[in-house]
């Protein structure tokens, strides 16, 4: 079963601050125009996106050096209300393990990762961290965190809905588009539930 948990794009959540999407009909069949043609603008940071170290990390990796392999594999989605402590992300890598699904930790639920937690993911060596929040680490204070998952060459996936998706393993796709340069980019997330075959 595919499970969607991507914003749509000009109805999304903007963190404070950031230009908001737009978008303007540049031709219309119902007004005559041989087709619909749409024009859009938009921070590489808006709804459900991907942050490449580059955001946060002077020489670090853009959204085209990135590759796709962190955004595409089996993951682990954990549910966690406030703040995500060292210990809370002991047991959420536990549990992933357990799963065979931690490269890529997804966390659903009003969660904002701590500088502690954030290390202890970056020494367990996994390729992607996700939430549902616009931002990882505090809204008012996000620089230490990214710092520190991105200066580990974790990407970010961020913006995502988990609203409806129970704790465990799934396969995940998150690929970027492919803005070469650019230090983050919008992304289609789905998951694909998996048997218990597979």
């Amino acid at each position: 079963m595919l499970i969607d948990i991507s914003q749509e794009v000009f109805s999304c959540k903007v963190y404070p601050g950031d230009p908001a999407p737009e978008q303007t009909h540049l031709l219309r069949i119902r007004d005559g125009d041989i087709c619909n043609l749409t024009q859009f603008s938009m921070c590489a940071h808006n709804g459900t996106h991907v942050d490449a170290p580059f955001h946060f990390i002077a020489d670090g990796k853009t959204v085209g050096q990135t590759g796709l392999t962190p955004y595409v594999g089996t993951c682990y989605v954990a549910r966690h209300q406030g703040a995500v402590t060292a210990a809370d992300a002991a047991v959420i890598l536990q549990k992933a393990a357990a799963a065979d699904a931690s490269a890529r930790i997804l966390i659903a639920g009003e969660a904002v990762l701590t500088a502690e937690a954030a290390r202890l993911f970056a020494e367990a060596g996994i390729l992607l961290f996700g939430n549902e929040s616009q931002t990882v680490g505090p809204e008012d204070a996000p620089e230490a965190v990214h710092r520190i998952l991105l200066g580990a060459d974790i990407v970010l996936l961020e913006g995502i809905v988990l609203k409806h998706v129970e704790a465990g393993r799934y396969f995940l796709s998150a690929a970027p588009l492919n803005l070469g340069g650019c230090d983050g980019a919008p992304c289609r997330a789905y998951l694909i539930t998996e048997s218990p075959t597979d």
